[in-house]
C-alpha cells in the first residue's frame, strides 16, 4: 500500500533529520541554522508521516494487509511522537512573535562592536539597531513592563560588578567592555542549537547618585524567541540583584 509506505520512509527520514540536526547543530558540527532548518525539515515530515499512516491504517485493515498495516501503524508512532511534541512547543511559543527586547524602548542601548561580528554580517535586511515601531508594543503586550534595575552603587563601581558578572556565564561572550561608556557588549550561545543571540549592558546614572543597569537582547535568527531574550534579561538581573552585600537594603 502506497501511503502505508510513505508513512514508513517519512517517519524514519524524519528521525534521522531530527536527529543530525539536533546533534550536529548542539556539538557544533553544522551551522547552527542549518541543523534547524533540518529539524523542521523532519517535523514537517513527521506530520506528513502522521497523516499517510492514519489514513493508511484506515485503507489496510483487512486481514491480508497486515504487512502494510504494521508498515503505516508505525509510521503512525513516530510520526507522533516528534510531532505532537514539536507542535505542542510551538503553540506555546507563538505568541512571542518579538526577538529583540530591551528595558528601555525610548532610548534602548544600542550596539556597536556587535556590529562588525561575522554571524551578524551577509543579510542586508538584519540590523542591530532598534526598531521601537515594531517591537516595543508586542514587548508590552507579552511582557508587560520590562524595567532597568536601580542600584545604589555609584556607576563606575557597578560596571566592575556587571563586568564580572557577565564574564562568569559559560555560554556568554563579551565583546566589548568600555568603561568610559560603561557598556558590555558580548554574544550568547543558545543550548539546543547554539545561536548566537547579541546583548548589551549598560550602566545609567540615576539621580540620586546610584546605577540604572539597563540591558538589551536580540536573536539573530528567526522572528521570535520563545520568551529566550527576556529570560535572559530577567536571569541576569535577578543574578545582579543577589549578588548585592548582605548588610545592602534592596532599592525600592
Amino acid at each position: 500500500m502506497t501511503l502505508a509506505w510513505l508513512a514508513f520512509f517519512d517517519a524514519m527520514l524524519a528521525i534521522v533529520l531530527v536527529f543530525v540536526g539536533v546533534i550536529g547543530a548542539h556539538y557544533y558540527l553544522v551551522h547552527s541554522f542549518f541543523g534547524f532548518q533540518l529539524f523542521v525539515f523532519g517535523f514537517l515530515l513527521s506530520v506528513l508521516a502522521l497523516v499517510f499512516g492514519v489514513i493508511g491504517m484506515l485503507l489496510t485493515r483487512a486481514p491480508q494487509r497486515r504487512g502494510a498495516f504494521n508498515r503505516a501503524l508505525l509510521g503512525t508512532i513516530v510520526g507522533a511522537i516528534i510531532a505532537v511534541p514539536v507542535f505542542t512547543i510551538l503553540m506555546r511559543g507563538g505568541r512571542f512573535i518579538v526577538n529583540d527586547i530591551t528595558t528601555d524602548t525610548d532610548n534602548p542601548p544600542e550596539f556597536s562592536a556587535n556590529q562588525n561580528l561575522a554571524f551578524n554580517q551577509g543579510d542586508p535586511h538584519y540590523t542591530l539597531n532598534y526598531n521601537k515601531d515594531k517591537y516595543a508594543a508586542k514587548q508590552q503586550q507579552i511582557y508587560g513592563v520590562v524595567a532597568p534595575l536601580k542600584e545604589k552603587d555609584p556607576p563606575a563601581a557597578m560596571y566592575a560588578k556587571l563586568k564580572d558578572i557577565a564574564a562568569s556565564n559559560p555560554h556568554w561572550t563579551i565583546v566589548r567592555a568600555d568603561p568610559e561608556t560603561m557598556t558590555i557588549e558580548g554574544v550568547a550561545i543558545s543550548w539546543l542549537f547554539r545561536f548566537p543571540d547579541n546583548f548589551i549592558i549598560q550602566v545609567r546614572p540615576s539621580s540620586d547618585g546610584g546605577s540604572l543597569i539597563e540591558m538589551r537582547s536580540k536573536s539573530r535568527y528567526g522572528v521570535g524567541d520563545f520568551g529566550v531574550n527576556y529570560k535572559r534579561i530577567h536571569n541576569f538581573l535577578d543574578r545582579v540583584a543577589l549578588a548585592r552585600d548582605n548588610d545592602e537594603e534592596p532599592v525600592p
